[in-house]
């Protein structure tokens, strides 16, 4: 049979049963039945495109409701980038269709766009959601769904929804009440029923049996209207869906509604019509005001909280139940009693590593414990429903664990919740009392192993045994199973063996003994970790006891930490590593069998003993290996991309305005410094190293940005080009687009090193500082020996030790450099 054909045989089918008053449902659906199988013949005709292709219906034509006139909605879908072959194939399939005189609305979409979809045409959105298949490969439908943001796209596609039905029922005076209907578009008809219909599906499948008319009424008015609608079509012979004075005459006819006149039948047909209007209108309004908002795949955020759509198959899907409490904290709620009793129901099925199978979800978890409001209640939660056990099965161990020591008041693993809670507390802008310590979680890079190295490290007490080394244990069969990388385990695991240290110092020691300070100060080694050991001390302290973190106790936890971290910043260029084999040792003993014992000791003579703190052991061997055989004029450089941004580091020997040509030649291609350390070893031999961010994208849009980056570095150390020239402009646009900001703060200070006069300056941070202030430095005859580079959000804190001809500098050099620091700083020429 022909096209056209097998379409006359579809209509007039149709046609027929709807002159029996029979247009509705089944028979519409038979219609869609034949429309398939029109559209299949087509596309097996086409012959094949370039790639994968599949065909989809969309709107009424997916819901298999496909009227007499209604246009033919459909998603043409390409596995890949369409091309020539793949034209043609689109031409050859929808030009008959056309030749039909159907009215074809087409989207033509590549898999790929998928990731988009959130910001396509809204009408094509609520198009998608009764998505069908047709013919083709199906499955490129869950491979464009895929690569979407199935949360975001639901959002919009809610958002989108409830625009239109505003605008819709504005254009008739919002009432469903109109003597001559549109029984599609008008309140009360089927766009309002479909709309209700699809709220439902995006937010909650079972909306519509929790209230508004309830689903046996909505069928009946879905029945109706269908059968109305095509009578409407077959009459006036084209898409036509007012149900006008005359036609209501003709459709209460062929309904064989009963009545001695036609006044009688019609009165009885249109009081049927606004019953049935009547109930879509109650159902579409309780799904208005009860949906639940979508907030991620398979959950909503309703009234009792984040909660599964689909409970049944959540529960089989292990990996997805994070996200239902990261849901929660995202919306500043509790997770419902239903999806908290699935997940107790069924916890106990699966392994750790089912709970987190894939890096991302690894990743997902760390996020989760970023310190914020409501983490210790989700993770409450967690606990008791049996998740957080399972997850971090350490944490298990200590199950409503009681250790009586007559001074804990709470079991253990109430203890440790609490620690968090406190932590959380910090946040609260209502308890500005703490702001100290507050700031502190502020600066902190990574605050989410502060609260892993917390959840762990009390686990170790579900035995009588030294509880920190046990934790510490423990903790080593999380890292595993978990993939922590190196840095982070060594962050977790200092935190967990050693958090007892700083409560002990800091109310069982004479802090006011520099001894004291130094051996703590040696212990934590750098700043971060100085901070956490901080905050995790004074969580850990008051979860004890509300009474035990007294006013004075918290002070000397203060004084501590101030007094280590001047320490730290300050006078650690005085401890330097010497000739003596025990600081050498563990790295020597499992050097690679490139190097040399003598090689690592040599390199590392000189330097502060806080480069040991800084650098993992390849990295250390790395420099051993890049500054053998360092000629006088050589340079040793190399860019490495990292999780936060990008990694220069410089071994070569010192000259005059090193760094600030370092910092120069990164600054004059647009990169944000965002921290960084220089040292410099007695022999002339420095160690430079900036973290940065590429914020203009250029290493990303050049291929081989970083070789241009090395090499006009070695340039300009080379003292074949000039930086100067090149920042200038670069600068004059940065002093014209400062936004308000804070006065610079600059201070020097001779006492806290034997060795180096310390400059610290805070300041707001901008393209170039780096470069401005330690070229005035150099410029006054300074070395610039060792530097500790910050940046806390808009503010740079920069510390310089700086000697001037091998002494430290005078009182009236300090006066000299401070004025043109702070001239320089304030862009004043």
């Amino acid at each position: 049979m022909t096209y056209a054909g097998r379409f006359t045989a579809a209509r007039h089918e149709l046609m027929a049963a709807t002159e029996r008053g029979e247009g509705g449902r089944n028979a519409l659906r038979q219609y869609s039945h034949r429309m398939d199988a029109l559209v299949q013949q087509l596309f097996a005709d086409a012959g094949a495109a370039s790639h994968a292709v599949a065909v989809f219906a969309l709107g009424g034509y997916g819901r298999r409701e496909l009227c007499l006139h209604s246009d033919i909605d459909l998603l043409v879908l390409f596995a890949g980038t369409i091309a020539a072959e793949d034209e043609r194939f689109l031409h050859a399939f929808l030009n008959p269709l056309w030749d039909l005189g159907l009215t074809i609305g087409h989207h033509v979409r590549e898999v790929h766009e998928g990731a988009a979809l959130e910001n396509d045409n809204p009408e094509f959105l609520l198009a998608l959601t009764d998505a069908r298949a047709i013919v083709g490969d199906a499955a490129l439908l869950d491979q464009f769904f895929a690569v979407s943001d199935r949360a975001r796209t639901a959002t919009r596609t809610l958002d989108a929804l409830k625009a239109l039905i505003a605008e819709r029922h504005a254009r008739f005076n919002d009432t469903l009440y109109q003597l001559e209907p549109d029984v599609k578009e008008a309140p009360g008809g089927l766009r309002d029923l479909f709309g209700a219909q699809t709220i439902a599906m995006l937010t909650d499948p079972s909306l519509l049996t929790q209230g508004g008319s309830g689903p046996r009424a909505l069928e009946d008015a879905e029945e109706y209207l269908l059968r109305v609608r095509s009578i409407l079509h077959l009459e006036a012979k084209r898409h036509h869906n007012v149900l006008g004075h005359e036609l209501q005459e003709r459709a209460a006819e062929i309904l064989r509604y009963g009545g001695s006149t036609p006044r009688q039948r019609v009165e009885r047909f249109m009081g049927d019509y606004f019953r049935h209007a009547r109930a879509i209108d109650r159902s579409l309004r309780w799904a208005l005001r009860a949906a639940p908002a979508p907030v991620g795949r398979n959950l909503v955020r309703a009234a009792d909280g984040v909660r599964f759509v689909d409970n049944r198959a959540a529960a089989e899907r292990p990996e997805a139940w994070l996200r239902v409490f990261q849901a929660a904290i995202d919306g500043d709620c509790g997770v419902s009693d239903d999806a908290l009793t699935m997940i107790q129901q069924n916890a106990g099925r699966f392994t750790p590593e089912e709970f987190l199978p894939t890096a991302a979800h690894r990743d997902a978890l760390l996020n989760f414990l970023k310190p914020r409001p409501g983490l210790y209640a989700r993770l409450s939660e967690m606990h008791d429903s049996g998740l957080l056990g399972q997850i971090i099965p350490e944490f298990k161990a200590i199950n409503c664990r009681v250790v009586r020591d007559f001074y804990h008041k709470y079991t253990v693993d109430e203890h440790t919740l609490l620690t968090i809670r406190n932590l959380e507390r910090l946040i609260d802008p209502a308890r500005p009392e703490r702001e100290r310590f507050a700031r502190l979680l502020g600066e902190l890079e990574s605050p989410e192993l502060l609260v892993l190295a917390l959840l762990l490290h009390d686990v170790g007490k579900w035995t009588d045994e030294d509880h920190a080394a046990e934790s510490t244990r423990m903790a080593h069969q999380l890292f595993e199973r978990v993939d922590l990388d190196r840095e982070s385990r060594g962050v977790v695991e200092f935190l967990v063996s050693e958090h007892l240290k700083m409560s002990l110092v800091a109310f069982r020691r004479d802090t006011e003994d520099p001894e004291i300070v130094r051996q703590f100060a040696a212990l934590v080694g750098v700043e971060e970790r100085l901070k956490m050991l901080c905050l995790m001390t004074l969580a850990d302290v008051e979860a004890v006891s509300r009474e035990t973190l007294t006013p004075w106790r918290e002070e000397l936890l203060w004084r501590l930490y101030v007094d280590t971290y001047n320490f730290l910043t300050l006078a650690y260029g005085d401890e330097v590593i010497g000739p003596d084999a025990s600081v050498q040792s563990d790295l020597i003993e499992k050097r690679p069998a490139d190097l040399e014992a003598e090689q690592i000791a040599h390199f590392l003579e000189g330097l502060p003993r806080r480069y040991l703190q800084l650098f993992a052991p390849e990295a250390v061997y790395r420099h051993v290996r890049r500054a053998q055989h360092l000629d006088l004029d050589a340079m040793q450089a190399w860019l490495e991309r990292n999780d936060a941004g990008w990694e220069l580091t410089v071994l070569t020997h010192d000259k005059p305005f090193l760094f600030s040509n370092i910092s120069g030649v990164l600054s004059s291609f647009g990169m944000d410094i965002q921290r960084g350390f220089a040292f410099t070893k007695p022999n002339g031999i420095i160690v430079d190293v900036f973290y940065f961010t590429d914020d203009e994208r250029f290493l990303e849009l050049n291929p081989g940005g970083d070789a241009q980056v090395l090499k006009l570095l070695d340039d300009v150390l080379a003292r074949r080009a000039e930086i100067a020239a090149k920042l200038k402009g670069r600068e004059e646009g940065i002093f014209r687009r400062r936004l308000p900001g804070f006065a610079p703060v600059i201070h020097c200070d001779n006492e806290a090193s034997r060795r180096y006069t310390i400059v610290e300056i805070v300041a707001e941070n901008a393209l170039g500082l780096l470069y401005r202030v330690s070229r005035v430095m150099s410029e006054l005859g300074c070395d610039v020996d060792l530097v500790l580079i910050a940046t806390e959000g808009r503010r740079a804190i920069d510390v310089f030790h700086l000697t001037r001809g091998g002494q430290k500098l005078t009182p009236s050099q300090q006066e000299e450099m401070t004025e043109n620091l702070q001239r320089v700083l304030e862009g004043r020429p």
